[in-house]
């Protein structure tokens, strides 16, 4: 029977991968009490502006912003969706407390996979590469691969250069994009653009298939920060101003 979504994983793998996401972005969410989103102060003079210049109410201001402290979490989600996903091609599998995220089952390609190119610094680059040529060194048919999945370009080459003031270079590691990455173990160029195009009809085929959780608090931040507003007559974002700096001077007059 021919795959609904791509072409290179089953239809059932795709959908588990969806629906692992799903409940790391509720986890992140929910992780969300007014106390976790005041923990680094909230700026709301910058939310001011925001909300004026950009013409949007408070409460979807209050929103995004959440949405916004939970994007590292998130980003780090978008990374293991990536790994689930490459890991159900046939011959691949992903690594567990291994050290690295997919390799192939044969131990003939380990890679390392960053959701986005700009995501390490000199020294985490350092040993991103020490670690690969490491995996080299000791497999000695394996290519190495640090996978960037938003990289500037498309390409496959060797990792070659200057870190941290010395010069790597192996035979055997390699620097990729993840067009390149995803045609490579799929055996198809369009494979991450299969996956583009089918990830609106599977995510909806997905929530359409499960029950609405009503356990489920999402920005529960917010729901908390309404619920003062009801007894103090503010607004929100001058309730979030007094809750945060209510040692400012004339700031506990709001």
């Amino acid at each position: 029977m021919e795959n609904k979504y791509v072409n290179f994983i089953s239809d059932e793998h795709l959908l588990k991968c969806v629906a692992n996401l799903h409940k790391a972005y509720l986890k992140a969410k929910n992780n969300v009490s007014k106390k976790s989103f005041y923990t680094n102060k909230v700026d709301t003079l910058k939310l001011t502006f925001d909300s004026k210049f950009n013409d949007i109410d408070e409460e979807s201001l209050i929103q995004s912003e959440i949405l916004r402290q939970i994007d590292k979490s998130i980003n780090n989600s978008i990374g293991t969706f990536h790994e689930q996903i490459l890991g159900g091609i046939k011959g691949y599998e992903v690594g567990v407390l291994s050290g690295y995220d997919v390799k192939a089952t044969d131990d003939s390609l380990f890679a390392d996979i960053k959701n986005k190119h700009n995501t390490m610094n000199s020294s985490s680059s350092e040993s991103l590469f020490q670690k690969l040529a490491d995996y080299a060194d000791r497999h000695k048919k394996a290519k190495c691969y640090w996978v960037q999945i938003l990289a500037k370009n498309s390409f496959n080459e060797l990792w070659s250069g200057e870190i941290n003031g010395r010069e790597y270079s192996h035979s055997r590691v390699y620097k990729i994009s993840g067009d390149q990455f995803y045609a490579l173990l799929s055996g198809q160029d369009d494979a991450l653009f299969q996956l583009y195009k089918a990830l609106p009809v599977a995510i909806k085929d997905y929530l359409d298939s499960i029950e609405k959780n009503k356990d489920v608090i999402e920005n529960s931040a917010l729901d908390e920060i309404k619920a003062e507003t009801m007894t103090s007559g503010k607004g929100i974002l001058d309730q979030i101003t007094f809750e945060n700096y209510p040692y400012y001077l004339g700031f506990k007059n709001l």
